[in-house]
């Protein structure tokens, strides 16, 4: 593993700006999803672990007027990006960025709503730049170690949310269960209707639960589905 630093690309959107400096993770189409599938109804305290650019942040603020946002990143470099892009955004007083361990960190009340992209692979070559690494593999925070400390911060009837590729997202909820944690919501996420499903959005409640089961397919013979078109385009310019 190198120092090299990774440069990544802006990103516009209708109510706010990405600036992606020396961030892990650009801007994809996971965080989109997931900061626009994500139950906000009544959060008045949310928390983005694992920041990266700020994009969930920025997406929770836009949606959620009001509520007070916490996010957090290890990487000194993501942190400076996210404070930008927060500063920068219509949303500055509500969002707070913080360079910070999700285990070191508490707040002063329970959270209502916490939302991650998280670190997926377990295994297999990292990458040769430090922060990508970083927030691609599991090294830096386990899964276990995230669920355990998502419910000692969320509150009795909070939701928590996550993006994760299928045979990974499938183990996580199988230890998310095992920790007492219910499936409140799960997509099935295909990029085409040709191929097979490669994300699945999950929504996690400490609240015994049945599970709403959905489907999703981002792209269609037209182009964009109009499922995809309807969840996003609060957000993408051009929906």
């Amino acid at each position: 593993m190198n120092n090299k630093i990774h440069k990544t690309k802006g990103f516009s959107f209708k109510q706010f700006s990405i600036e992606g400096g020396e961030c892990g993770m650009p801007v994809s189409t996971d965080g989109v999803l997931l900061g626009a599938w994500c139950h906000l109804s009544n959060a008045a305290h949310i928390l983005d672990i694992g920041t990266g650019t700020g994009l969930l942040a920025l997406m929770c603020a836009q949606r959620q007027a009001n509520a007070t946002i916490w996010a957090l990143d290890i990487e000194e470099s993501a942190a400076v990006t996210a404070q930008i892009n927060a500063a920068n955004s219509p949303w500055a007083e509500r969002i707070h960025i913080e360079l910070s361990d999700i285990n070191a960190v508490t707040y002063p009340v329970p959270l209502d709503v916490i939302v991650c992209n998280p670190p997926y692979f377990n295994s297999g070559e990292q990458s040769k730049t430090q922060q990508r690494a970083t927030a691609r593999h599991t090294d830096s925070l386990s899964h276990l170690a995230l669920l355990t400390r998502c419910k000692a911060l969320i509150s009795a009837q909070g939701r928590a949310s996550f993006i994760l590729p299928v045979v990974e997202g499938e183990a996580f909820i199988q230890l998310a269960q095992q920790q007492g944690w219910s499936l409140s919501r799960l997509c099935r996420v295909k990029p085409t209707e040709q191929k097979a499903e490669n994300r699945l959005l999950i929504e996690l409640s400490l609240q015994a639960c049945q599970t709403e089961y959905q489907q999703l397919t981002i792209r269609d013979t037209q182009g964009y589905s109009e499922d995809f078109i309807a969840l996003t385009k609060d957000f993408y310019l051009k929906m």
